[in-house]
């Protein structure tokens, strides 16, 4: 059984990598081990150790601090807010939607979200 800390480390690993559009495999080249075992962390079926964690880390832009990011809050499995889950980014589409999101010019993803939160009114 894994450990609720595992998990979430796992997830926060997921959450970053397809945040910044990278695979499994290129952070294990990066990271120095098989895809396989990136595989394990992000499910949580290894730990990661700190050492590794801060490789891991290291090659993905943020400090070993980001994949401890609310912990406490899913702990206790808040509810989401209206039709938003609480685990949003561990959904793929999502996470596709935010990537694709800031690959758009700032000027126009402005106008973007000025459209979505016009349409949210509405709706």
């Amino acid at each position: 059984m894994a450990h609720l800390v595992d998990v979430h480390v796992g997830k926060r690993i997921r959450q970053r990598r397809w945040l910044i559009g990278m695979t499994q495999q290129k952070l294990a080249d990066m990271v120095g081990i098989k895809f396989q075992q990136i595989q394990k962390y992000e499910t949580g079926a290894n730990r990661v150790s700190a050492s590794r964690l801060w490789d891991i880390g290291e090659a993905m832009g943020v400090p070993v601090a980001f994949f401890f990011e609310g912990l406490k809050e899913d702990a206790g499995q808040p509810a989401g807010i209206g039709n938003v889950p609480t685990d949003m980014l561990s959904d793929k589409e999502a996470m596709e939607l935010v990537r694709t999101y800031y690959a758009i010019p700032e000027a126009q993803r402005r106008r973007l979200f000025e459209l979505a939160r016009v349409l949210t009114d509405v709706a």
